[in-house]
């Protein structure tokens, strides 16, 4: 399922022609792609952040959108291309570096595959190694996304749970405590994100109120 929008991710900033070099590749496979912005001022190199910026946003977005998110310092290493399909039926066009722990986590991937350069990489840049995110990333992104190919096209499947994770402090509730991580801040509004979650809190009242009625 393909519905010929991309939202692209990255830490290119807007200060060079990055972000406008992979949009023109984007519309050159396709003209009629209809082309938005997650963001492009994640901290350089910070995977983490990635990871959850992603998460925040993917459920606001239609079944077949397909995202691509680069934040690469591994570009020119052996880490893989590869593309994910998550449990609301979208794709995500990343790095295996651990760009997908929080969509694996919070959203669910049901399968991913390994872009294939030979198929899905733009022809005669097999010997630039830095900006995958033009030459792999937004290429098959928009092949993706305009129903060019299909996510079997992509490559051959790999293993969900081989993928590359983060390492996050997982929430302990306790007797008189719950405790987690801040994991992300709204610098702009002065507001912050935790792996508390309101189910943790409810647990946690729920405990609360069952140890204080034996009493």
């Amino acid at each position: 399922m393909n519905n010929n929008l991309l939202v692209l991710q990255s830490d290119f900033g807007l200060v060079d022609g990055a972000v406008s070099a992979m949009i023109g590749v984007a519309l050159e496979e396709s003209p009629t792609l209809k082309i938005h912005h997650l963001t492009h001022d994640i901290t350089p190199y910070n995977i983490f952040e990635g990871s959850y910026r992603l998460f925040q946003t993917v459920d606001y977005w239609p079944e077949g959108t397909t995202f691509v998110s680069v934040v690469d310092p591994g570009v020119g290493s052996k880490r893989k291309s590869v593309v994910a399909k998550t449990a609301k039926n979208q794709y995500i066009v990343t790095p295996d570096n651990g760009t997908l722990s929080f969509i694996k986590k919070h959203v669910g991937i049901v399968a991913i595959r390994e872009i294939s350069e030979v198929a899905n990489r733009r022809q005669n840049t097999e010997h630039s190694y830095t900006f995958h995110g033009r030459d792999v990333y937004a290429y098959t992104g928009a092949k993706l996304a305009s129903g060019h190919i299909t996510f079997e096209e992509v490559g051959p499947e790999l293993s969900v749970d081989h993928i590359v994770e983060l390492p996050v402090v997982e929430t302990i509730i306790e007797d008189h405590l719950v405790k987690g991580a801040i994991d992300i801040l709204d610098v702009r509004f002065g507001s912050l994100w935790t792996s508390i979650t309101l189910i943790c809190w409810s647990i946690k009242i729920r405990l609360f109120m069952a140890n204080h009625l034996q009493m």
